[in-house]
């Protein structure tokens, strides 16, 4: 679970992209330019890629941190587990 700071953050991002997602239908909706409405889409996914990247982060440094202290928890669980998930950086 991510720390309630850093949740506020993940938050804030993506609310940003709901903005942005709000601004691009809005704009579809008014006809607006084609660069224009590629210019929010990119917005969009500029915040959800950070804020997933902030959310795995936080997972990398706190959760598999805490499971390596654990005695039940092998190296290869643990390697297993951050290989998948880097996978959605």
């Amino acid at each position: 679970m991510p720390t309630p700071v850093l949740r506020t953050d993940i938050v804030k991002r993506l609310k940003r992209a709901e903005g942005h997602l709000r601004s691009i239908v809005t704009m579809l909706e008014d006809g607006r330019e084609c660069l224009d409405i590629a210019q929010q889409m990119q917005a969009v996914e500029r915040a959800i890629a950070n804020a997933k990247k902030t959310l795995v982060h936080d997972h990398i440094d706190r959760c598999l941190e805490q499971a390596a202290h654990e005695p039940s928890r092998t190296a290869n669980g643990l390697i297993r587990e951050f290989k998948e998930v880097t996978k959605y950086l």
